[in-house]
């Protein structure tokens, strides 16, 4: 029975396993996307996305050195924690969660074992087309504010609609006119002189 097994332990002691999620948290902040198990990219996320949380919420200079001093306590890597603040951090600014994505890659060819590939969502530009760097949250709520805003589009459709059928409504519908050449261009019959 596996009662109050909360955590994956990766067949590891708890300081082996505790240096092997920060060795692959530093890997992934610094190059982005790692190729590892899929048991272990499962364990580090959940280890690395409260640690880019932690870089979010930066209201005074003193939570800014706090949250500084906590990653670093998980990290243990300067230059790490220092890219992670600078880079990632406004990348992940407008994202309320989720920050990392995990692709299966299949089996590896000795031990069977399953690989997968974890990434920082916002660094990939063949799914992340919507990166924004506004820096604003984006809040979740659960208030009818999509029907306004579906309303006032629909409002706005309408009378961009409207609008249209004016110019259509304006323009000349004789065929007659359009097939006319402009007097200059007419050709003119010449007369012969006697």
């Amino acid at each position: 029975m596996r009662h109050g097994n909360k955590n994956n332990n990766l067949s590891r002691t708890a300081s082996h396993r505790r240096s092997l999620l920060m060795n692959l948290g530093c890997q992934l902040i610094t190059h982005k996307r790692i190729t590892t198990t899929l048991a272990k990219a499962k364990a580090l996320r959940t280890y690395i996305e409260p640690l880019i949380t932690k870089t979010k919420a930066t209201e005074s200079k003193e939570s800014i050195m706090h949250n500084h001093r906590i990653v670093f306590s998980y990290l243990n890597d300067k230059q790490a924690v220092k890219e992670l603040f600078t880079v990632v951090a406004p990348k992940v600014a407008g994202r309320p969660g989720g920050y990392t994505r995990i692709i299966k890659l299949g089996a590896r060819i000795g031990d069977n074992a399953e690989i997968a590939m974890i990434e920082l969502v916002d660094f990939n530009e063949i799914y992340g087309k919507e990166i924004s760097d506004s820096g604003e949250a984006v809040k979740k709520t659960r208030r009818a504010g999509s029907k306004k805003k579906a309303t006032a589009v629909e409002t706005e459709e309408k009378t961009s609609s409207v609008e249209e059928a004016e110019i259509v409504e304006e323009t000349p519908t004789d065929s007659h006119a359009s097939n006319e050449l402009p007097a200059d261009d007419m050709p003119t019959e010449e007369t012969p002189e006697a």
